[in-house]
């Protein structure tokens, strides 16, 4: 969070955000009770189709902001697509990304066009839950310095056995990225096929709605799986109760799997309607695939939604 707030100290009262509607929780929070009490202004708005963010384009915006995942419901938007039509409409205009689900073993965004690139190194790139930590990675000198004087100014400076921390799990990006993809896609493919799951959301299904733009602008898939189970609030909770080899938190992008209700955790400050409106439903659950073996991780699964008590969709 340190490290979008330092992009939001770069503007002053009365300039103008752009955000996708379909972002994490906490991004929603950040602008709703600090960038708003600072007198920025910002919108919400669908940024798949593009048209749409040409038209809030506004003659105060200073800031783009989106995910080339997004949290948890894995909408793909076209990075280098977003980039040329905000950049063509005003070249000041700094196009920022945050691109934490797929790390840049799997996609290199200011290859695509964007100006920032904004990583939650608490996740994919350190991969082993003890470090909080975040990056911004851009490419032009001028928000370079901005945003480096900011950093030491206002103290977001991290400790240096953190820093030591995340060079740790560097070396061993790789070779987990492809791991989480290899176990992320099984279990996908079982939920997928399930009959009391509604829907899967997982950027390597064939079934993804941006199939193309994913075969175009990625190579790989991370470890990120959302689904709706056919019931309603009580029905996902007893699920992720009865899970025993997932560990229940908000955190995702490590070597243990994890588990999460958006609704009840990480989407906590959006209101019921917003909610509804971005399809963080009541029955929505995502998980984070680890490093463990898949099968046990689909027993696991298939066991806690025989107990949560959902039924067949019809």
């Amino acid at each position: 969070m340190a490290a979008i707030s330092s992009m939001v100290n770069l503007l002053a009262p009365g300039d103008h955000i752009l955000c996708s509607s379909d972002v994490y929780g906490g991004t929603y929070r950040l602008l709703n009770m600090v960038a708003k009490q600072a007198g920025i202004l910002f919108d919400f708005v669908d940024f798949s189709d593009t048209a749409t963010i040409v038209t809030n384009i506004k003659p105060n915006t200073k800031l783009v902001w989106f995910e080339s995942l997004s949290n948890p419901l894995m909408n793909v938007l076209d990075v280098q697509k977003v980039s040329e039509v905000v950049h063509k409409i005003r070249s000041d205009i700094i196009v920022a990304v945050d691109n934490s689900f797929v790390t840049p073993y799997f996609q290199r965004p200011l290859d695509l066009g964007v100006d920032v690139i904004m990583y939650s190194l608490s996740k994919y790139m350190n991969g082993h839950s003890d470090v909080i930590m975040g990056a911004l990675v851009t490419n032009n000198k001028d928000l370079y310095e901005k945003l480096h004087v900011f950093q030491y100014t206002c103290g977001n400076v991290p400790s240096s056995f953190d820093c030591y921390l995340v060079n740790r799990g560097l070396k061993t990006l790789h070779v987990r990225m492809e791991q989480h993809m290899k176990n992320a896609t099984a279990v996908a493919v079982y939920l997928e096929s399930h009959p009391k799951v509604v829907k899967v959301n997982y950027m390597g299904l064939p079934s993804h709605r941006q199939h193309e733009i994913i075969k175009k602008q990625f190579t790989g898939h991370n470890g990120i799986v959302s689904f709706y189970i056919n019931g309603g609030i009580e029905i996902s909770t007893k699920l992720l109760e009865s899970l025993k080899l997932f560990c229940i938190t908000c955190s995702l992008g490590c070597y243990e799997s994890l588990a999460a209700l958006p609704c009840k955790m990480t989407h906590t400050s959006l209101t019921d309607e917003e909610r509804q409106s971005t399809g963080i439903h009541d029955n929505l659950i995502r998980l984070s695939i680890g490093l463990e073996y898949y099968q046990d991780l689909i027993d696991d699964l298939e066991q806690a939604i025989k107990a949560s008590g959902a039924m067949d969709k019809s």
